[in-house]
């Protein structure tokens, strides 16, 4: 049988997925320091609403409030012993929505980092990293979720032992990771190491790619690093909405949704399959990127002066690989580590 993703992907051009979680969360009240994963059971109707929104403005696909639904980062909550209640929960209410949506929507169950180090840097064991991302994945399926979606990681251990886990609960998955370090993540790898360690692992994702980082213009260059190797698997752009700035005690992403259209656009023109945005990113950016996905012809894959001339400057000049020296710049601000 056929996964959803990929039949979604045999069908369409592009995939437009969602937006940011937490950016539209606290646009609902969620406080600085709260555990968003709460909010599946204690405030249903909200979690509902921030599927909804994404659906209503005409995603394909959107994740789960599950981003932080593990063990290790639960604990911090005191909530370690309920990943199954709260990840279960919150697939069945997106399940829910899709299901309702009067057309094909994907529910892709959102899995965060551990929030911790992996050996031999740090504490936290292969063997135990892969029981925690095991143990939330099964909760997930539980909830009807079509695929899983690993996202914002920084690390390939921790990437590798996600795959594994995803292998033991049998689900298809979708991995994406975080190059918001000069052009790599905060653990070193480069768009071209990430193609080939994903190639090379034994449970492979149905796609692959960016999210977060620093910016559209940063995104897009990894999203061009990623499509000059050359593969056929498909590649996920799911950027901010610009770059994030402090207003009157609050963090507020820059990019316009006339920006965020022209990122969709412009991230299609470089090859990637399922476009989203990330921190900062409301059903209203959405709305423009899905017009402008469906009335605007595909273009050229640009070069970086052209993403610099359209969405701004780069944050540095290297890409990480050695070929964006000399690209376009702009200063760079202070960025959050999740939507």
């Amino acid at each position: 049988m056929t996964d959803a993703l990929s039949a979604m992907l045999a069908t369409h051009d592009v995939i437009l997925a969602d937006g940011a979680t937490g950016t539209n969360l606290f646009n609902m009240g969620l406080m600085s320091g709260d555990a968003p994963e709460m909010w599946n059971v204690e405030h249903p109707k909200k979690i509902t609403a921030l599927y909804k929104g994404a659906v209503d403005a005409g995603s394909d696909l959107f994740l789960t409030n599950t981003f932080g639904g593990n063990a290790s980062r639960l604990k911090l909550h005191d909530a370690h012993r309920r990943v199954r209640e709260l990840n279960r929960v919150s697939a069945e209410l997106g399940r829910e929505v899709a299901d309702r949506a009067g057309r094909k929507v994907i529910v892709a169950a959102s899995v965060g980092p551990t929030g911790e180090i992996m050996e031999p840097v740090g504490a936290l064991s292969h063997a135990l990293a892969v029981e925690m991302f095991h143990e939330q994945a099964e909760a997930l399926k539980e909830g009807g979720a079509d695929v899983l979606w690993l996202e914002t990681i920084s690390a390939p251990e921790e990437y590798r032992a996600a795959a594994e886990a995803f292998a033991l609960a049998h689900m298809p998955w979708v991995g994406t990771m975080s190059f918001d370090t000069a052009g790599r993540t905060m653990m070193g790898v480069t768009s071209s190491a990430m193609t080939q360690m994903v190639e090379d692992l034994p449970n492979p994702p149905l796609a692959y790619g960016a999210n977060c980082g620093v910016g559209a213009s940063d995104l897009l260059r990894t999203v061009l690093g990623f499509t000059a190797q050359g593969g056929t698997r498909p590649v996920v752009a799911k950027g901010n909405a610009g770059i994030p700035k402090y207003v009157e005690g609050h963090i507020h992403y820059d990019g316009t949704p006339e920006l965020m259209a022209e990122y969709a656009v412009m991230a299609r023109n470089c090859g990637a399959r399922v476009i989203g945005g990330c921190c900062g990113t409301t059903p209203e950016h959405l709305r423009h990127m899905r017009d402008a996905l469906d009335s605007r012809p595909r273009g050229d894959r640009p070069d970086l002066e052209e993403i610099a001339a359209r969405l701004g400057g780069f944050s540095s000049a290297a890409d990480g690989t050695g070929d964006g020296e000399g690209a376009p710049t702009r200063e760079r601000r202070g960025r959050r580590r999740r939507d």
